[in-house]
């Protein structure tokens, strides 16, 4: 049982060590490349083209962009799909209404997703020369859009009905996922104590 507890202790330890240094490091706008390519879309869990139609500002939280989907790609999405997105850092998304964008994203909620800084939403340059994106890409607004549309094809928008469960399936993030866990073990431990003790 010591060495149980020790492990356990040990195992607290590191994931302690390791949030505090995540929340030390600062944070670079600099993000690995990637190329366009099914693989990459694999880390998506929802890909499509749509309008923003508003923008809501950070006020200690993310900010939101209302976007018309105007074709989905991949995932389920409505023809009204809320983005949250950081807005504050360095790193910050700025969304303007009217403006096209691609958004390779995450679930947060049943019809909203969560902006990652490093994914590849792209904003769409009526001016090519002024479209940085496609440095870093390596491909153009164009290119990207072919693409989607020939290797993902096109998909269904979902019903505009609000159901009741929306807003319930609330992924959770890393902090609640490590409590979760550390819950869970403590729950474990508690069980194999009680066990022990008393049905030997």
């Amino acid at each position: 049982m010591r060495r149980f507890v020790f492990y356990f202790s040990l195992l607290l330890f590191c994931i302690q060590t390791s949030l505090q240094l995540k929340a030390e490091t600062p944070k670079a706008c600099e993000c690995p490349l990637s190329n366009l390519s099914l693989k990459t879309c694999e880390a998506y869990e929802i890909i499509f083209k749509g309008l923003v139609l508003e923008v809501k500002a950070c006020g200690h939280k993310p900010g939101e962009a209302l976007f018309e989907v105007q074709e989905l790609y991949k995932g389920n999405a409505r023809k009204q799909f809320k983005v949250l997105f950081d807005c504050e850092s360095d790193c910050a998304y700025l969304f303007k209404p009217g403006e096209e964008w691609i958004i390779y994203s995450r679930y947060r909620q049943v019809n909203i997703a969560q902006m990652d800084w490093c994914s590849r939403s792209r904003r769409f340059f009526r001016n090519d020369r002024e479209d940085y994106y496609a440095a870093t890409y390596g491909n153009s607004y164009e290119e990207e859009y072919a693409f989607l549309r020939k290797e993902l094809g096109l998909h269904r928008l979902l019903a505009n009905d609000q159901g009741a469960s929306q807003g319930r399936n609330l992924v959770p993030d890393t902090n609640q996922s490590v409590i979760i866990l550390l819950v869970s073990i403590a729950g474990l431990l508690l069980f194999y104590y009680l066990f022990k003790r008393f049905l030997k």
